[in-house]
């Protein structure tokens, strides 16, 4: 019987190139797109691209390739800041997750705190919207999606995110580089950029936090898989 293992869910490979670095690698299609998994002895890591309906894909595909040995299901990645107490690089471990859309709420193993499951890439004012909506810490487009699969197979779920930016944040219209199927085209982005000197800056500091959440996601979910 293949060994029980933790799953790992995100949507970019950024968020955990550090933490899979070394591990054996494959991609494979499922439902016309394509995941990227990487496995150690004792977790799988997929990623599946930005969205609750890429999620729900990565982790199906985790739980069909481990012929269902999976132990725990854990959605990780970035999040955005719905107080100003949350800075970057701080891991948000929540207790209950809230999906946006139909106000769906699935309770986690551990941790405290709302987490709400957003439709697209939150700016200031859908961060207000959402903080005094559902009273949640912070945002992300995933989390809730791989707890539905969990649910579905009656997997213990919980989440791990580090924030990668703040909740007065600038954040450019990002959502407008994601296509259907989930994936970020950063050749769409610069070119975008490149027309606009003035976003510079704030494409250099949305870097900067991104590796300081990934340092901190990385030592979490190390810690995480060795529990």
């Amino acid at each position: 019987m293949p060994v029980s293992k933790t799953a790992i869910i995100a949507a970019m490979p950024q968020e955990l190139a550090p933490l899979v670095r070394g591990w054996s690698a494959i991609r494979i299609t499922m439902q016309n797109r394509e995941v990227r998994l990487w496995e150690s002895e004792q977790a799988i890591a997929a990623c599946g691209g930005i969205g609750m309906i890429s999620a729900r894909i990565a982790a199906e595909a985790v739980w069909q390739h481990s012929k269902g040995s999976v132990r725990e299901f854990i959605s990780a990645g970035y999040a955005g800041a719905l107080i100003p107490e949350f800075k970057v690089g701080e891991v948000f471990i929540p207790e209950e997750i809230v999906e946006s859309v139909d106000d769906q709420r699935l309770r986690t193993v551990s941790g405290s705190g709302i987490l709400v499951t957003a439709g697209a890439i939150a700016g200031g004012d859908q961060k207000r919207s959402l903080a005094k909506n559902y009273l949640a810490r912070a945002v992300d487009m995933e989390a809730f999606g791989v707890g539905d699969v969990a649910r579905v197979y009656k997997v213990p779920f919980r989440v791990i995110k580090a924030i990668s930016d703040e909740l007065d944040f600038p954040m450019p219209p990002m959502g407008q580089f994601v296509d259907a199927q989930g994936q970020f085209h950063t050749s769409r982005l610069l070119l975008y950029a490149a027309l606009r000197p003035s976003v510079w800056p704030v494409l250099a500091a949305l870097g900067r936090n991104s590796a300081k959440a990934g340092a901190a996601l990385t030592e979490a979910l190390a810690q995480a898989i060795h529990q």
